[in-house]
């Protein structure tokens, strides 16, 4: 019973603490998407689009998937003809880099440095796409799509646009409370019963690899399964009751940033034609490279005021 209590309390403090990020970010973005700013974005990025190998108008679903979320960006995606290298090209820079308003907020929240959000994610999703266009020769043919846009009514006005802004934000609110609640009774039954030290015993050649003690394997499994945003209950649980310590939770964050969601980011491209186990095997590398070699510059402080998260 007191499992339960305590899971449920931080479940709903920590569905409470993101839901006043996500609610508004989204309210906002969503009105944006009926306003001259979005066209104006993706006209400001368009030119930029050929460092890429894409044609100018694939900076609809680049700066969809950026500002929003992958559905957005797919739903871009599955608006043009693109050949296979192109929507390669896009999905991997927009797996890197999407939902970052929200994201983002979340990192902040957790205390990762935005410089860091805005280097990582960013700086990942141009650099793969520029490589992947040149060293990738082949994907020359037309991509057919396993999947058709659903029709959407396009509302008129201010209020039915606030509306559906607000139902949006509020359906993503719900959505995350029915997932970090549930989460949140589990992290707290197995850290009852002693279960997190052996998980993260089980898991710590893994951590140790990227240079992360195992006290942030909940953090590492959460972001992985179920995405940064979903994951940050998780996150903000044990930098506050963990122990977790600053450049811990900031190796981690840098992991995840990079690969995170891995299930189901990946299969949701799997209607668009390309291959995604080549997707999948990118992210991993790359996040573990990336993490190992900070770990590696970013030596482990040796005074404990320097270990605390702040």
């Amino acid at each position: 019973m007191n499992t339960m209590r305590s899971g449920l309390q931080v479940g709903l403090k920590t569905t409470w603490a993101l839901g006043k990020i996500i609610f508004p970010i989204t309210l906002l973005v969503t009105m944006l998407q009926f306003t001259p700013i979005l066209p104006w974005l993706v006209e400001m990025v368009a030119p930029l689009m050929h460092i890429f190998g894409l044609r100018g108008e694939a900076a609809v679903p680049v700066v969809l998937g950026n500002a929003l979320n992958l559905y957005a960006g797919i739903a871009g995606i599955i608006s043009l003809e693109l050949t296979v290298k192109e929507v390669f090209i896009i999905a991997v820079m927009i797996s890197f880099a999407h939902n970052l308003f929200i994201e983002t907020a979340v990192a902040l929240k957790v205390g990762v440095k935005l410089w860091l959000v805005i280097v990582v994610r960013l700086g990942l999703a141009a650099l793969a796409g520029i490589l992947i266009n040149l060293l990738w020769t082949g994907g020359s043919e037309i991509a057919q799509y396993g999947m058709t846009p659903q029709a959407q009514v396009v509302p008129e006005g201010f209020w039915q646009i606030f509306l559906l802004g607000a139902e949006k934000a509020t359906y993503g609110v719900l959505q995350l409370a029915l997932i970090v609640i549930p989460l949140m009774l589990f992290v707290q039954f197995i850290k009852d019963r002693n279960y997190l030290a052996r998980f993260s015993t089980s898991i710590s050649p893994f951590t140790k690899l990227i240079g992360v003690k195992p006290n942030a394997s909940m953090t590492l499994v959460a972001g992985l399964l179920i995405g940064l945003a979903y994951g940050a209950g998780v996150m903000i649980q044990a930098v506050q009751e963990d122990g977790v310590s600053k450049r811990d939770i900031t190796l981690a964050f840098i992991f995840l940033m990079a690969c995170h969601a891995v299930i189901e980011d990946t299969l949701l491209f799997l209607p668009l034609g390309i291959p995604i186990w080549p997707l999948l095997i990118i992210r991993l590398v790359t996040a573990i490279t990336l993490t190992v070699t900070v770990s590696m510059l970013w030596k482990r402080p040796t005074t404990k005021e320097d270990t605390v998260f702040d």
